[in-house]
């Protein structure tokens, strides 16, 4: 099964979303309450996830997700600076690619 992407969702579309990709959402306490009963009641959005998405597991593995209550997020987050993005053309200057031949070379 492939890992979707459930982060930034909220946590009942998330669980949605894992279940029809047919992985599960879970707790990253393994001691902790299911994670059913943290995002219950309210509003709940899944803040990181692991394995990440697009990660290959098996049929209803766990995908342990971190959750924050809607209204609770830190503000202290950089908001439209009106800046101009930062350049960098290094990232995006192609390079010849470098390849190793570990073929077996016939040395008689």
């Amino acid at each position: 099964m492939t890992v979707p992407d459930v982060v930034g969702l909220p946590f009942h579309i998330g669980r949605d979303i894992a279940d029809d990709a047919g992985v599960t959402l879970a707790n990253p306490d393994p001691d902790g309450p299911p994670i059913g009963a943290i995002a219950w009641p309210g509003l709940f959005y899944i803040t990181s996830q692991q394995p990440t998405a697009g990660a290959e597991v098996y049929r209803w593995d766990s995908v342990a997700v971190e959750l924050t209550e809607h209204g609770t997020a830190e503000f202290n987050a950089i908001r439209d600076n009106n800046e101009p993005p930062l350049k960098d053309a290094e990232h995006a200057t192609p390079e010849r690619e470098r390849y190793i031949d570990l073929t077996d070379r016939d040395h008689t």
